[in-house]
């Protein structure tokens, strides 16, 4: 039994494969508050959601295919919680079965096996029902699948089985074991055998009574003969006591992922809630092959600074989006007036793409996005406290370490990288990195306040400008970079005078027509 929630022919890997950069990217892009409202306390959907969003897909067929199941699940959203309530339950309960004994023993690994059996049968069957009654409900060919994959093996047929074996592995009776006795005498080759009728007529009851077949009672006080019994009970009873124990294993297996499958896609609707808590709007992206270059969005936001800076109910920080129409070009240069919305948007940029990529919505109401084989970041660091290194070389450190992980169609975001020398060294080094990553296939967004930088690209055909607005709209506009931040305009707002002079602000103002 497979659930193949996730990907159309294959389970999740056992073990995680995050991008080889996670930390950064965690850190970087603020992944956390958007990992923990997927997670709403609970800390396994949080790990599940922070391993799908690590591990982006690369191939449009399948970021479609988690995009319809996760369609089907806001759709269903009420059975959707119940299947997964129900593989909870299963996994909750079998872990509460006293077994710490049945690694030494047989006839305790067969009991053990035989009450976490019956439990995941009974979850087993209310599987059913629900497949049986809502499968019509679901569009998805993940549930399609998964549903009717359960119809057909979980049938009368499978359960009345399970049943028949269930009575005869619990031994209310005596067991039955054959045996071969070898040249000393010694029990050998012990095998657990089924009798021919569980339930034995009149006649056959009368004629053991009449006519016992020969045996043997242990004396009460024979320890030693009690201890040898148990030993041939328990050989004889291995390679049941195996079997049954790989069978519910394999059943376990089925309740696990489908509980982690399910729980990423719940913490999905988790974060749709929280953000429709905040009257932020969500979409279904649509993603492009790496072939083909394309970037576009209506009203992209930060998610993350949606749910930190505002409550639920839509009061607090009113957080703008960003229109944008990129088409083709491989170069997004951003620049601007300082705390203008550069960084929220790059970040916004990467949280989206690795949303995308994870078969999740956006946080804008349209986007159109290619498909990155892996989303590196550089962002600015504050200054090495233990004096190891300069920033300047810990910028360029990290930027070798990204250069031997980084791959072609991958999206790389800078943020203010470099920016820790001269402008004309820092430019020039920034101008040949970013023209080196462009030459192999690599998409970059770099927020910078190096206007020798981001002129070097104007009239370059790679190269798409935005820039904030000295107003503070926190909105990008399209347009070349300007050989200002407008610094100037933060200065007399925080110190209420002008920077050139030391005049108060008030004073400048009314002075400075004349």
């Amino acid at each position: 039994m497979k659930t193949y929630l996730l990907f159309a022919d294959r389970d999740l890997p056992a073990e995680p494969n995050p991008l080889p950069n996670a930390e950064a990217l965690t850190e970087d892009l603020g992944l956390d508050p958007l990992i923990a409202a997927m997670g709403t306390g609970d800390g396994f959907l949080e790990d599940a959601a922070r391993r799908l969003l690590l591990e982006p897909l690369v191939d449009v067929d399948d970021i479609l295919y988690r995009q319809q199941v996760l369609s089907d699940c806001m759709r269903n959203e009420g059975i959707v919680r119940e299947l997964y309530a129900l593989a909870l339950d299963a996994f909750t309960r079998q872990r509460k079965v006293y077994g710490w004994l049945s690694d030494r023993n047989p006839g305790a690994t067969l009991s053990h096996a035989v009450q976490v059996l019956e439990i995941f049968v009974s979850e087993l069957r209310t599987l059913r029902l629900i497949a049986v009654d809502h499968a019509h409900e679901f569009e998805s060919a993940g549930f399609r699948r998964f549903f009717e994959m359960t119809v057909r093996e979980l049938d009368d047929a499978y359960f009345a089985e399970i049943d028949r074996h269930l009575r005869r592995l619990r031994f209310r009776g005596s067991v039955m074991i054959s045996a071969h006795l070898d040249r000393g005498g010694k029990p050998s080759a012990l095998v657990l055998r089924r009798p021919e009728r569980e339930k034995r007529t009149i006649g056959e009851r009368w004629s053991a009574l009449t006519h016992p077949i020969p045996a043997f009672r242990i004396a009460e006080r024979d320890e030693a003969g009690a201890d040898a019994l148990n030993e041939f009970r328990g050989k004889g009873m291995n390679l049941v006591a195996d079997a049954l124990a790989r069978s519910t294993d394999h059943i376990l297996s089925f309740f696990s992922m489908l509980r982690l499958e399910l729980g990423f896609y719940i913490g999905c609707l988790n974060l749709i809630h929280a953000l429709d808590d905040r009257t932020q709007h969500t979409s279904m992206p649509v993603p492009v092959a790496q072939a083909q270059q394309m970037f576009a969005c209506d009203e992209l936001y930060d998610p993350s600074l949606a749910l930190v800076g505002s409550a639920a109910g839509g009061e607090g920080v009113a957080v703008v989006g960003n229109t944008i129409d990129a088409g083709s070009h491989p170069l997004m240069m951003v620049t601007g007036a300082n705390r203008g919305g550069k960084s929220t948007f790059l970040r916004s940029r990467g949280l989206a793409q690795l949303m995308m990529q994870a078969g999740m919505v956006v946080p804008a109401r349209a986007m159109t996005a290619t498909v990155a084989s892996g989303v590196f970041t550089h962002f600015k660091r504050e200054e090495d406290t233990e004096l190891a290194s300069g920033k300047f070389d810990e910028e360029l450190a990290r930027m070798n370490e990204i250069v031997g992980q980084i791959t072609p169609a991958s999206l790389m975001l800078f943020n203010e990288s470099f920016a820790a020398t001269n402008e004309r060294e820092g430019s020039e080094i920034a101008r040949q990195i970013v023209r080196a990553l462009l030459d192999s296939g690599i998409r970059v967004v770099y927020v910078t306040h190096l206007y020798d930088l981001a002129h070097g690209f104007v009239g370059d055909a790679d190269a798409f400008f935005l820039r904030a607005e000295r107003e503070r709209t926190f909105r990008l506009v399209v347009g070349e970079p300007l050989p200002t931040s407008f610094g100037g305009d933060l200065y007399r707002d925080i110190f209420r005078t002008d920077p050139a002079n030391g005049r108060p602000v008030e004073a400048f103002a009314t002075t400075r027509g004349t």
